[in-house]
């Protein structure tokens, strides 16, 4: 299977709603790896990295988030990034 990275800036309703624990519930169940941190300007930066189908999975579920999150925007970008071993919030 073919792994990829892919960077995430979500835009909306995201942060004070559980995005970036649920968004790590979600990378977990599909065996994805990376983070999910707080910026400062209210975004919330993603990196998913992992089996191209899986990291996929993940990407589209980001535009929903969980109860309470109301995305407006998710700007994807592929990266050569260092997979990570796991997936961290912070």
């Amino acid at each position: 299977m073919e792994h990829c990275c892919v960077k995430a800036l979500v835009t909306g309703k995201v942060q004070g709603v559980w995005y970036r624990r649920a968004t790590q519930e979600q990378a977990l169940k599909a065996g994805v790896t990376g983070h999910a941190r707080n910026l400062t300007d209210g975004r919330v930066e993603v990196l998913l990295c992992g089996r191209r189908d899986a990291v996929r999975d993940v990407s589209e579920w980001l535009w929903k988030g969980p109860p309470g999150a109301r995305v407006t925007h998710v700007e994807l970008e592929v990266v050569e990034a260092h997979e990570p071993d796991c997936f961290t919030t912070g």
